[in-house]
C-alpha cells in the first residue's frame, strides 16, 4: 500500500463529462487522464474489487443523486451517521449524540481520530462549514435541515438547535448528500480531499474511478488495497462483464437478470426488501394532469398487480400509489383498498374532463434497471381506455440532470429512504424542491408537517395513514411497486453488506479471493 497523505486526484465537472461522453475523445483534465471508452484492463489480484455501476453525470454534492455518484462520494467522504442494512442509525463521524428532553436540541460528539486525506484533523469547523456551503446552494440537504441551528459547543461537540421538534432530525442528518467537506474547499466535485476509507487516485470519465486505500482511516485500513468503479452506459454490458469476470459485483440489476444468476456457483447473491420505488406521475400545474378526473382515469387504467408479476417477477411488493409502503411497518395503511383495473370508467372520466377521444401523450423515463417493461406495461395497460403513450427513454443519469422535473408524463425511480418523512418532504409538500409533479394539496401539506414535528406516535400514524388515502383518491402519482435491491458477487468476493439505497453500500470491509 501507499502513502494515502497526498493531494487528492482531480476529476471534471458534470459538463466536461457529458462532452466527452458525446465526443468519445481523449483529453487531460487536471491530473486525470480522460481516455476513450475502452476496455476492463488486465486481469484482477486478490487485493482489488472491481464493482460495476452506470456511468456517472457528477460527483458534486449538491447535485449527486445517482447510486453510481453516491458511491463515489460513499468511499472517498465520511457522513456524520449513517443507517443500516436494517435503516437503524449508526455512528460514523458522530461517535455519540444525545437528544434534550424537549426534542429541540441534538449534541453530537465528533470522533477525534477522524483526518483527511492530507492528514490534517477533522474539525468542528469542517462540519460547519460543510452546512453552510449547502445553505447557501439552497440545495435539497439545506431544505431537510432549513429549521435548524449548528454550532460548536464543548470539545469537539456540536450543537444542533430546533425551531421545532423533530423526532426524526437525526435521518435527515444522513442524507446521501451530506459528506463533510474539508473547510474552504474548492472545485468540490472536480477535487477530493476526503477523511473516508479510500482515496481517489484517478477517474477515467466513462471508464473508471480508481481509488486506494486509506491506511489511515480511522476505523482501520480497508480490507482490499484497491476499489475500481467500472462505469457502463448500459446495465447488460456491465451485467456481461460480470459473468465474464473482469468485474466481480454489480447492483441495480433488473430482476430477469439477477434471476439468471440464480444456481450459479460461480456467483452469490443478495436480495433485500426496500422501500424504494417505481412511479409514473402527471404534471398536476397543468393540462390534463391538473384535473382529478385525469388523474384518476391514470389511477383506474392501471393494474399494479400485474404489473409487480410482470415487472418485479414476485420481489419486493405492491403498492398503493405513495411512497408509503411496507418496508414502514405501521405507518403504511395495509388495508388500503386500490380500486380494480376498470378502462371503461377511466375512459368515461377522460370523456367527462373534456377529452371524449383519450390522450396523446409522451411517457418520459430513464433506460436502465426494470424501467423500459415498466414503460411498456403501462402503455399496453393504458392503451385500453384510451391513454395512447409514446415511450421516450434515455441514459438515467442524463434523464435525472436535465429534465425528469419537468415533462408532462415521466417514469421515476425513487431510491430507498430510512423514513417515510423524507419522501413526503422532499417531494409532495406543495413548492418542495423535487415535487416533480408540483402537487399542491392543503390537508396533505398540514399532515405531513404535523408528521414531521409531532412527538405522539399514534398521531404521526394517524397522519401517515390519511396522507395515503389523499394520495390513493386523488394524488397525481401512480406507485405500481416497491423494488427489492440486488447485488451480485463473484463467489470469492465477502464480507460486503448490501444497503437499501445501493450506493451507500461500504467496501472497506470486503474480502477478495
Amino acid at each position: 500500500m501507499k502513502n494515502n497523505t497526498k493531494a487528492p486526484a482531480t476529476a471534471v465537472s458534470r459538463r466536461e463529462f457529458l462532452n466527452i461522453f458525446a465526443a468519445g475523445a481523449t483529453a487531460a483534465v487536471g491530473t486525470v487522464a480522460l481516455a476513450p471508452l475502452g476496455n476492463i484492463a488486465s486481469a484482477q489480484d486478490s487485493s482489488t474489487l472491481r464493482m460495476a455501476w452506470l456511468t456517472p453525470a457528477t460527483f458534486d454534492p449538491r447535485s449527486a443523486s445517482g447510486d453510481s455518484e453516491i458511491a463515489v462520494l460513499n468511499a472517498v467522504y465520511d457522513y456524520l451517521i449513517e443507517t443500516d442494512a436494517a435503516s437503524n442509525l449508526a455512528p460514523r463521524l458522530a461517535s455519540s449524540w444525545d437528544v434534550s428532553e424537549d426534542g429541540l436540541v441534538y449534541t453530537l460528539q465528533l470522533r477525534d481520530d477522524a483526518a483527511w486525506h492530507d492528514g490534517s484533523p477533522v474539525t468542528v469547523d469542517d462540519v460547519l462549514w460543510t452546512v453552510q456551503w449547502h445553505q447557501e446552494a439552497e440545495t435539497t440537504l439545506a431544505g431537510l435541515i432549513a429549521s435548524a441551528t449548528f454550532e460548536a459547543a464543548g470539545d469537539n461537540q456540536i450543537a444542533i438547535s430546533l425551531s421545532e421538534s423533530n423526532p426524526d432530525f437525526l435521518y435527515n442528518l444522513t442524507d446521501n448528500k451530506f459528506v463533510i467537506l474539508k473547510s474552504g474547499a474548492e472545485n468540490v466535485g472536480v477535487e477530493f480531499n476526503g477523511s473516508g476509507p479510500f482515496v481517489l487516485d484517478e477517474i477515467i470519465p466513462g471508464d473508471r474511478a480508481i481509488l486506494s486505500a486509506n491506511e489511515n482511516y480511522w476505523r482501520g485500513a480497508p480490507s482490499i488495497d484497491r476499489l475500481e468503479f467500472i462505469y457502463f452506459d448500459d446495465q447488460q454490458a456491465g451485467i456481461a462483464a460480470v459473468q465474464g469476470g473482469t468485474v466481480d459485483g454489480i447492483m441495480r440489476l433488473d430482476n430477469s437478470s439477477f434471476l439468471g444468476f440464480s444456481g450459479d456457483m460461480n456467483f452469490h447473491s443478495t436480495d433485500i426488501p426496500t422501500s424504494g420505488h417505481h412511479l409514473t406521475r402527471l404534471r398536476s400545474d397543468r393540462e390534463p394532469g391538473s384535473d382529478v378526473r385525469v388523474r384518476k382515469a391514470f389511477k383506474l387504467a392501471t393494474d399494479r398487480d400485474a404489473i409487480w408479476e410482470r415487472v418485479q417477477l414476485g420481489f419486493g411488493a405492491v403498492g398503493k400509489d405513495s411512497p408509503i409502503g411496507p418496508a414502514f411497518g405501521q405507518y403504511f395503511l395495509a388495508d388500503a383498498e386500490v380500486p380494480a383495473r376498470d378502462p371503461e370508467a377511466a375512459a368515461a372520466l377522460l370523456a367527462e374532463a373534456g377529452y371524449p377521444d383519450g390522450l396523446d401523450m409522451i411517457l418520459h423515463g430513464p433506460n436502465s434497471s426494470n424501467f423500459p417493461d415498466l414503460a411498456q406495461a403501462l402503455a399496453a395497460q393504458w392503451e385500453e381506455a384510451g391513454i395512447r403513450v409514446e415511450i421516450q427513454l434515455e441514459a438515467e443519469n442524463v434523464y435525472y440532470n436535465e429534465h425528469w422535473d419537468v415533462v408532462d408524463v415521466g417514469i421515476t425511480g425513487w431510491g430507498a429512504r430510512a423514513i417515510p418523512q423524507l419522501f413526503l418532504d422532499l417531494a409532495y409538500r406543495t413548492g418542495a424542491i423535487w415535487n416533480e409533479s408540483r402537487y399542491s394539496n392543503a390537508r396533505v401539506d398540514e399532515l405531513i408537517d404535523f408528521a414531521r414535528s409531532s412527538l405522539d406516535e399514534d398521531e404521526r400514524v394517524a397522519a401517515y395513514h390519511e396522507i395515503q388515502q389523499i394520495l390513493l383518491d386523488e394524488g397525481p402519482v401512480v406507485v405500481p411497486y416497491f423494488f427489492a435491491q440486488f447485488m451480485v458477487l463473484a463467489s470469492g468476493v465477502s464480507g460486503v453488506e448490501l444497503q437499501p439505497f445501493a450506493g451507500r453500500t461500504n467496501f472497506n470491509t470486503a474480502v477478495v479471493g
